[in-house]
């Protein structure tokens, strides 16, 4: 059964962990395929994201396994959600899965939320891989 209120996508790209790593976790990278804010891989590290006209969206990090998994929260107070990576090896490669779950489909801001960040997060995803290049 498929949980309402969740985004998974996968993506497979052609760089080994440790650099689909870094694009997650080093502002300058992150900055370049997603946006700009200081993300750093500690439980606890309070950062925020510059989503542009959807302004300053606040996380934390909630979960890290070096280089395996990135858990955060996304927009706490407003959305309410959680961003999780998967990073895991594949071949000469690396399958990166993301997870966004907690969107609150009875709400009129939870449900357009889940509709734009569902049709962005493939764009966003594909990006990663041209930065790394």
């Amino acid at each position: 059964m498929i949980e309402p209120g969740l985004i998974q996508l996968t993506e497979f790209i052609p760089y080994p962990p440790a650099r689909v790593w870094a694009a997650l976790t080093d502002p300058a990278i992150h900055a370049k395929w997603w946006a700009a804010g200081d993300v750093r891989a500690v439980v606890g590290h309070r950062f925020t994201l510059d989503m542009g006209q959807w302004g300053l969206q606040p996380c934390e990090v909630l979960a890290v396994e070096p280089e395996r998994l990135l858990s955060y929260s996304f927009a706490p107070g407003t959305l309410n959600t959680t961003i999780t990576w998967r990073v895991d090896a594949e071949g000469s490669g690396t399958r990166l899965s993301l997870e966004h779950k907690g969107f609150d489909l009875d709400s009129p801001m939870g449900k357009a939320a889940f509709q734009g960040m569902g049709n962005g997060w493939p764009s966003i995803l594909a990006r990663i891989g041209s930065v790394l290049s």
